[in-house]
């Protein structure tokens, strides 16, 4: 019975081996990025997005008239 290619040839023994080890490796990677946790890092993307949005929301409407103020005050100092 003759040795199969790969067990014959130390080179290419060394490439499969390394081959497979590395397949071996990307398994728990490949598992670990389901559908589900996919899923959970955009909704936790969209939280932060909206909560970003309310915070911009609140600080205009707290100091938005002061700025209307001071944009009008230039405006008016620019016109006389």
């Amino acid at each position: 019975m003759k040795a199969p290619t790969w067990l014959r040839n130390p080179e290419t023994r060394l490439a499969s081996t390394y081959i497979r080890v590395r397949e071996a490796a990307r398994r728990p990677l490949d598992r670990s990025q389901s559908r589900g946790e996919e899923g959970q890092g955009l909704a936790e993307y969209a939280l932060i997005a909206v909560l970003i949005a309310i915070v911009v929301i609140l600080v205009l409407a707290t100091i938005g008239g002061k700025v209307k103020n001071l944009f009008s005050n230039v405006s008016n100092g620019l016109n006389a």
